[in-house]
């Protein structure tokens, strides 16, 4: 830096001499202070590049700063100047060419100004030389004082650095001309936190110590000064450092008890918190590497020891189920220690620290426990076993209850198996592995007391029942096959090659068989013997007149024990085909599917069951209807009364009552025809009073006889009405109905002209009728 500065001294002071020489060459000064102008003699009479003044002149304005020259020698030129600053900054005497300027300048706000300068004549303003463009340069002094850009500065440092860390680079500027020996330089002085901190010329802070320790101090302020070569200093010239110690591990774990207890119960889940052991370390969190580890005594693979950096704390979990009726005391020392600290950090001190740790176990009453953590049972399809497997639960308390099975029915939706109360497992239905391989179980295990009964505390165990494979499945096509063969074809030409599967679990060495159920066919088939067969065209020449499609029977048997045979058919529909033997027209078919003798027997089973109880409901509801209409009771009966306050149509309503059917009675005296068992009645029965008769009239008991007998045999055929009888009173049928009022509130005995002791003849199903009709000559009672 020093080695800058004297090279920027030298090219002032060689600018200086050029400046002299330049005037001691031409410029004539007025005065003893007038900075010197050059000019050279060109095809001009005049002319000159640059004027120079220093800036803050401390003398009067205006300030003298040169004069302009030329060869013109007339009374009559005249002397101007052009420019921003013309006027306002400086000015030309017209007389003499002097330039003054009348403002105080600062070269750092403007270090050099552009003026042109003019002679003309004084009369017509005309130019008497050619304008000249000029400058003058403003000398630099030294005003200004280094300003820092930023007043606060953030910077930090890990702790424990070494000394002459670098720290952060603070830079101040100097607005004086940096050509100037001195006027730019910056020197940099710590005014506050020498005592940990220096700074050198160019502005870097660095450490001077190594003992930064940031648990006992975290920040440091640090107050920088900045000054010129000079000395020139000013308020704006200080900044202010904030240095933040950045954590590193440089603390071991402290124990902050030498001996923890705990008092857990026996239950306690696997991974659950014990209890926690709490370590200082005043480092930060992600500094905290602390290692918790068991040194004495047995129980490592018992506990684990989890660190938890950010509460400072290790928490203490059981890796394995705990046992009161084993151990109920768990003693052993502990170690926290962290491996990734730097030893020198510590100067020489152990990062190692102990404490010892003791766990009470409580005893509570846990639910039986399993010998195993689940059991695993095969058992053979189509069978019943009185003891597929056991299951086995001990009560772990001193207790030792007894032990109670049982079985979730949500886990045996079928019902296919129990348990009984000594954990044996039976199937009470035939398995069958094609439907279900395997079941899985949930077996419960309750203490039962003294009376047998449970106490509530329970456990559940998964049993899984393998069902095994026998020969149950006869074979059968491995696909669905759609055989085509041309009406035209050749003896010996193969139509189609079969394969055959089994639903049973296929051995390796599995055979089949194939033969046809009938030889009687235009096909042949030919067992390959390696589970294929060929089906061939035995003859040739099919006739699509007389058959488009023929049914072929397959039959396959297998080499199970026992051997199972099924037959399959193939339906082999007859084709046009060219003469190249495409296929050019063949015959829709729907698929055939194979059907074996198992199948076909269910199927029978099924319909003959369905029609069963389909018979045995239809007899029932018969039996049920006999008997409910010959055991009605007075209160049923009492019960269907209807009255109607409504005034009937007489005559001319004839939707709601026919009167024709009594008419027709009594004049024909012949059984009216019986309606059709699809015609619904309607639903109040169609019975009506039959019309008074004069004196000597003929009727009876016989007609109402034969009517009511009418009417019976139609209830008994209908199979849409009510299954009952029902009474309805009529209280006004109308003024123009030939059978008049039908209510019988309003008539006495002497009025009917029909004798109703007849009824009493009739049974018991007539009684109530015959007690209505004879016991109250006040009302009659239509039926």
């Amino acid at each position: 830096q020093g080695l800058m500065m004297l090279v920027a001294t030298l090219g002032a002071c060689l600018g200086l001499l050029a400046v002299a020489a330049a005037a001691a060459a031409g410029a004539t000064p007025a005065r003893q202070d007038t900075p010197s102008m050059t000019h050279r003699r060109q095809k001009r009479d005049w002319i000159w590049n640059q004027m120079h003044i220093d800036e803050e002149k401390n003398t009067s304005l205006p300030h003298y700063v040169g004069k302009i020259k030329s060869s013109v020698n007339s009374m009559n030129a005249k002397y101007l100047l052009k420019g921003e600053s013309v006027g306002k900054v400086f000015r030309v005497n017209a007389e003499t060419g002097d330039v003054y300027a009348f403002e105080r300048l600062d070269r750092e706000k403007t270090s050099e100004y552009q003026l042109v300068a003019l002679i003309v004549d004084k009369d017509t303003n005309r130019n008497l030389e050619s304008p000249s463009s000029f400058t003058i340069k403003v000398h630099d002094v030294n005003d200004n004082w280094p300003v820092f850009m930023h007043r606060m500065f953030n910077a930090s440092v890990p702790e424990m650095s070494a000394v002459g860390t670098s720290v952060i680079r603070v830079t101040a500027v100097d607005a004086d001309d940096p050509t100037v020996a001195d006027h730019a330089s910056v020197m940099y002085q710590i005014l506050k936190g020498e005592e940990h901190f220096t700074i050198d010329n160019s502005g870097l802070i660095f450490t001077t110590t190594k003992n930064l320790d940031r648990e006992m101090q975290a920040r440091y302020e640090i107050v920088v000064e900045a000054r010129d070569a000079q000395g020139l200093r000013g308020d704006s010239g200080t900044a202010t450092v904030l240095v933040t110690l950045q954590d590193v591990n440089d603390n071991f774990p402290i124990f902050t008890q030498t001996k923890y207890m705990f008092v857990v119960p026996e239950d306690i889940r696997v991974g659950s918190p014990v209890g926690s052991l709490f370590v200082e370390d005043p480092d930060e969190p992600q500094n905290r590497m602390t290692k918790y580890s068991i040194v004495q005594g047995e129980y490592r693979d018992t506990f684990t020891i989890e660190a938890n950096p950010t509460r400072n704390e290790g928490i203490i979990k059981p890796m394995k189920p705990l046992d009161y009726e084993r151990i109920r005391q768990y003693s052993f020392t502990i170690e926290a220690t962290d491996p990734t600290i730097n030893l020198r950090y510590l100067g020489g001190t152990s990062n190692k620290n102990k404490a010892r740790v003791i766990i009470n176990i409580t005893d509570v009453d846990e639910p039986p426990v399993f010998q195993q953590p689940f059991y695993h049972f095969q058992l053979q399809e189509n069978q019943k076993k009185p003891r597929i497997g056991s299951v086995l639960a001990k009560d772990p308390d001193e207790t030792r209850h007894n032990i109670g099975y049982s079985l979730r029915r949500a886990s045996d939706k079928g019902q296919f198996f129990r348990v009984t109360k000594q954990g044996d497992i039976s199937n009470e239905k035939e398995l069958d592995r094609e439907i279900y391989p395997w079941y899985n179980l949930t077996v419960e295990a309750k203490e039962l007391d003294s009376s047998g009964n449970p106490t509530g505390k329970e456990s559940i165990v998964q049993v899984h029942i393998e069902v095994l494979d026998e020969n149950d499945n006869a074979p059968e096509f491995a696909q669905p096959y759609e055989p085509k063969v041309c009406e035209n074809a050749a003896q010996g030409k193969l139509v189609l090659q079969i394969s055959a599967i089994d639903k049973d679990i296929t051995p390796q060495n599995v055979k089949f068989k194939f033969s046809l159920s009938t030889e009687d066919s235009n096909f042949t088939l030919t067992d390959n013997h390696d589970n294929t067969a060929n089906i061939t065209v035995k003859y040739g020449q099919f006739d699509r007149e007389r058959a488009k499609v023929h049914f072929l029977p397959v039959v396959i048997s297998d080499n199970g024990r026992p051997s199972l045979t099924g037959t399959s058919t193939l339906a082999v529909a007859v084709c046009k085909c060219n003469e190249h033997g495409e296929f050019t027209f063949c015959e829709e078919m729907a698929p055939q599917v194979g059907v074996s003798i198992q199948a076909l027997v269910a199927i029978f089973l099924c319909i003959l069951t369905v029609t069963v109880i389909a018979l045995l409901i239809f007899l029932r509801r018969r039996l049920g209807k006999q008997a409910h209409t010959h055991g009605k009771s007075v209160p049923e009966i009492h019960e269907q009364l209807v009255t109607y306050d409504e005034e009937g149509g007489g005559e001319m309503d004839t939707t709601s009552y026919d009167v024709s059917v009594l008419n027709s009675v009594r004049r024909g005296g012949t059984k009216p025809p019986r309606p059709a068992l699809d015609a619904r009645p309607p639903l109040y029965a169609q019975v009506q009073k039959p019309p008074r008769h004069a004196p000597g009239a003929h009727g009876g008991p016989g007609e109402m006889a034969a009517m009511i007998e009418v009417k019976k045999d139609e209830a008994d055929h209908d199979g849409g009405g009510p299954p009952y009888d029902t009474l309805h009173i009529y209280g006004y049928e109308g003024s123009e109905s030939i059978a008049e009022s039908l209510s019988s509130l309003g008539t006495d005995s002497s009025d009917s002209d029909v004798d109703y002791d007849f009824l009493n003849d009739w049974g018991p199903r007539f009684k109530m009728l015959a007690e209505l009709y004879g016991s109250d000559p006040r009302e009659e009672l239509v039926y």
